[in-house]
C-alpha cells in the first residue's frame, strides 16, 4: 500500500468531477485527451477509469513507492500469462507502442500501465457457491502452471518481514513470534512444484465472472513465493485468523482445495503448513500498513477513516502473527 501522505497528494489534485492534472498528464501517453481519465481508488496504487466501449483502467505510482523496473515485471507478466491463454486482464500498450511508461508530473515522476477491463459480473463470499469455489481454485492452480518460469523482476514475497525488529522494537511478543515464523520458513522446501510466481491476492474482490472461469486483475502484489503463500491468502475470507477453516465457510473452503487438487498436486503436507503462510502473511501486512502510516497523523479528515481502519488492521495483524506463531509453538511439528 502507498503511504497515506501520499494518497493524500493525488487526491488534493482530483476535482468534484473526479478528474484530475496529474491522472492526465499520465493518460496523455495513451492518447486519452484531458479530463477523460475519473478517480476510482487509491491503495496499492492511483486507478483511474478510462470510459468507452472499450473501457479501460489506468493505474500509476509515484516513483517514491516503486520503481519502474518493478512496474515493467507486473506488466510483462500480465502480458506473458494473456498470450499462453490465461484467464487474466490484458494491458493496453500505450500510443509509443510500451507496455509501461513513466511520466514526469505535477507530483513528479508515475510509473503507469493500462489494463483492460475484466469482463462478467463479482460476486462476494455469501454468494459463492460451492460449484465456483471449486472453479475458483482450480483458476489459481492454473494461473500457478502458466506463470511458471516468468517470474523475472519480481521480488519475493516475504521480505518485508525482515524489517520487524527495527519497525516495532520494543514490541517482544510480536518481533518473537514473526522470528519463529520465519525460522520455520526458513527450513520449508523450495522445489518448483512448491515455489514459483504467486498472484498475491487472488481472493474474490480482484476477479469477475463471464462464466464459470473467474478473470483475474490487480496483480501489484505478484511475487516469487510458495503457491501454498498464494493459497492462504486467497481463502483469508473463509478461513479464520488463523489460518484454519472457518464452520460457517467449510464447504466453500473444500471445495476451494477440490479445485485446486483437479489441476495441480496439493499434499497434505503442503496442507499443514497453510496457517504458517497466513501467520507469514500477516506479518508482511503488518509491515506495509505500519509504513504507509507512517507520518498520517496529520492527514485530513477524508482519510481519517482509512487511518483508522488500517491502525485496526495492524492491531489484527499482529495477534493473528503471535496466535498463530504460539499454536505452532504448541503444537511442534517439524516441518519436512
Amino acid at each position: 500500500m502507498m503511504p497515506l501522505t501520499e494518497i493524500d497528494r493525488l487526491k488534493r489534485t482530483v476535482t468534484d468531477a473526479w478528474v484530475s492534472p496529474v491522472a492526465d498528464q499520465v493518460a496523455a501517453a495513451w492518447g486519452r485527451p484531458p479530463g477523460t481519465a475519473k478517480w476510482l481508488r487509491s491503495s496499492a496504487c492511483h486507478v483511474f477509469v478510462l470510459p468507452g466501449d472499450d473501457q479501460c483502467y489506468l493505474r500509476f505510482i509515484p516513483d517514491t513507492c516503486r520503481g519502474p523496473a518493478a512496474v515493467a515485471a507486473v506488466a510483462g507478466l500480465m502480458a506473458r500469462l494473456h498470450d499462453k491463454g490465461a484467464a487474466v486482464v490484458r494491458p493496453v500498450p500505450s500510443a509509443s507502442g510500451a507496455l509501461t511508461e513513466t511520466v514526469d508530473t505535477g507530483l513528479g515522476a508515475m510509473h503507469a500501465m493500462v489494463v483492460e477491463a475484466a469482463r462478467g459480473e463479482r460476486t462476494d463470499v455469501s454468494a459463492l457457491t460451492p460449484a465456483r469455489a471449486r472453479h475458483w481454485g482450480r483458476a489459481l492452480a492454473r494461473l500457478h502452471d502458466h506463470a511458471a518460469g516468468l517470474g523475472t523482476g519480481l521480488p519475493d514475497r516475504f521480505r518485508e518481514i525482515r524489517l520487524v525488529p527495527r519497525l516495532f522494537a520494543g514490541d517482544t511478543a510480536l518481533i518473537e513470534a514473526a522470528a519463529g515464523l520465519t525460522a520455520l520458513m526458513d527450513g520449508l522446501p523450495r522445489d518448483p512444484g512448491r515455489l514459483g510466481v504467486i498472484h498475491g491476492d487472488f481472493e474474490l474482490d480482484n476477479m469477475t465472472w463471464p462464466a464459470d472461469t473467474p478473470i483475474a486483475y490487480d496483480f501489484d502484489e505478484a511475487r516469487v513465493s510458495w503457491y501454498g503463500a498464494d493459497i492462504a491468502s486467497a481463502l483469508r475470507e473463509v478461513t479464520d485468523d488463523t489460518g484454519r477453516p472457518d464452520p460457517r465457510h467449510r464447504e466453500r473452503y473444500d471445495a476451494f482445495l477440490a479445485g485446486y487438487r483437479d489441476v495441480r498436486q496439493l499434499g497434505d503436507e503442503d496442507l499443514a503448513h497453510l496457517p504458517l503462510f497466513t501467520g507469514l502473511n500477516a506479518a508482511t501486512f503488518l509491515v506495509r500498513i505500519t509504513q504507509a502510516l507512517d507520518g498520517a497523523a496529520e492527514t485530513p479528515q477524508d482519510l481519517a477513516e482509512l487511518r483508522e481502519a488500517l491502525r485496526e488492521m495492524a492491531r489484527t495483524h499482529r495477534e493473528a502473527v503471535i496466535a498463530i506463531d504460539g499454536r505452532m509453538r504448541r503444537e511442534a511439528r517439524p516441518l519436512r
